[in-house]
């Protein structure tokens, strides 16, 4: 919504009194050209270009469009530097805290101020990933008849979510994280810039290391972790921050992980492959990103669960009972300790001889049931145990194994659709060698040919 008497006063204070807005405020761009990355999407006759008023499209406006990336890669940045740029009406909402209403009422203004005064309106929705179906629905009509150019933010994969609709509207430009030297370049020019720290303290190289591994590609991490290392080294009267004092202001990087967003699915998705590849020490960086993360021990213990049956099998039959055994121990004791026992099974997963047999033999399976590949039951293996049974043939003719001395009779168990069908083809990984052995035998005494 437009600024109301309060926050304009707020917003007069801080530029009256820069000191009291956070480094990280301080230090957004004032143009395009001082944006740190996203090259990709500065160039000559871009969409953000043309949205500051850059270039004459002629008949064609500038388009709508949804900034997706990463926290702290400049989404917000980008969307204050256009209503600085640009001569159009600028008005911001945040999904969290706006609804229909806000968004209604910010669209009929803005179809008054076309209307009454030519100004075009630019509405910058903030964190849209938050706004439901119905709420986005509210935007279409707007974006649709271009009664405002909308610059939606989201953290969020917005094939998930956002509609479908409003994408096709709208041009999705991905940012990407930013790289260690978009990082350091933004701490130099904090350090030096007169609305930044104006030379007060110097950052020896070991300690601009630490924070850009603090940093993680994170803008806003990087300087809110400068701003409370340079205060406490001048509080101690140094002229330079040094490594133990970073240390001790900062923790730990905060973990750059939303585990209600879809880099939960990708952390979760790159531990399980990474198992799947045999790589221990990925397998165990995945899996401290999620400890980290506060991620729910239940969930990492069940996809280990999955991956026990899924990418091992039979190859090791005992990487199942250790998931299962993990998945028991994590739901009694939680986290602290649960960390060590996910560690235990990780590491054993991820060192177990592989094999995806089991996953394919079910899915072939079902794959024939789904086309119909079915029949009846043979005759002989049906249910005997009823009165009547005996009249319509069923168990009748069926050989029982354990009379026999090796335990199997030559019969037919598949439907005669399926009689000849293999599904399960093992590996010779690990144990599984045993079980391939033991299929080639088996099938060998039941008279089954080769597919």
């Amino acid at each position: 919504m437009e600024p109301d008497l309060f926050t304009a006063a707020a917003e007069e204070r801080q530029e009256k009194y820069p000191a009291a807005s956070p480094l990280a405020v301080r230090m957004r761009p004032r143009s395009l050209d001082e944006v740190v990355g996203q090259q990709h999407l500065l160039k000559p006759g871009s969409p953000l270009r043309r949205l500051v008023g850059e270039g004459s499209g002629g008949p064609a406006g500038p388009s709508s469009v949804i900034l997706w990336g990463p926290p702290g890669t400049g989404k917000t940045t980008l969307a204050y530097v256009v209503s600085r740029a640009t001569n159009k009406r600028f008005v911001e909402l945040s999904a969290i805290t706006a609804g229909v209403k806000e968004v209604r009422a910010v669209i009929d203004g803005a179809r008054r101020a076309t209307g009454g005064f030519g100004k075009e309106t630019v509405l910058f929705l903030d964190e849209i990933h938050r706004f439901s179906k119905a709420q986005q629905d509210s935007l279409l009509p707007a974006v649709e008849n271009r009664w405002v150019t909308l610059i939606a933010a989201t953290t969020e994969n917005p094939y998930f979510s956002v509609i479908s609709p409003l994408l096709s509207r709208s041009l999705l430009l991905t940012l990407e994280p930013l790289t260690d030297a978009d990082i350091r370049g933004l701490l130099r020019r904090a350090l030096t810039d007169e609305r930044g720290l104006k030379d007060a303290v110097g950052l020896p190289g070991d300690t601009e290391e630490h924070l850009l591994r603090i940093a993680g590609g994170d803008a806003r991490r990087a300087l809110t972790a400068l701003e409370a290392a340079a205060g406490a080294a001048l509080d101690k009267g140094e002229t330079e921050i040094g490594l133990e004092t970073l240390e001790q202001t900062v923790d730990r990087a905060a973990v750059k992980y939303d585990r209600d967003g879809d880099q939960h699915y990708d952390v979760a998705s790159a531990l399980i492959k990474s198992i799947r590849g045999s790589d221990v020490d990925a397998a165990l960086h995945y899996l401290a990103r999620m400890i980290e993360a506060g991620e729910d021990p239940r969930f990492i213990a069940r996809r280990l669960m999955i991956s026990a049956s899924e990418d091992i099998g039979l190859a090791d039959p005992n990487a199942l009972p250790i998931a299962v055994a993990a998945a028991q121990a994590v739901a009694m004791i939680g986290f602290p300790e649960a960390a060590l026992t996910l560690s235990h099974a990780t590491i054993a997963l991820a060192l177990a001889p592989k094999s995806n047999a089991a996953t394919t033999a079910i899915g072939a399976a079902m794959e024939d049931v789904r086309k119909g590949l079915a029949g009846p039951v043979p005759p002989h293996l049906r249910d005997g145990h009823y009165k009547g049974a005996a009249k319509l043939g069923h168990a009748q003719g069926y050989v029982y194994p354990h009379d026999l001395p090796e335990g199997i009779a030559q019969q037919q168990y598949a439907p005669d659709a399926l009689k000849d069908r293999e599904y399960y083809t093992p590996t010779r990984h690990g144990t599984e060698a045993r079980y391939a052995d033991a299929v080639e035998w088996t099938r060998k005494r039941l008279g089954r040919r080769r597919s």
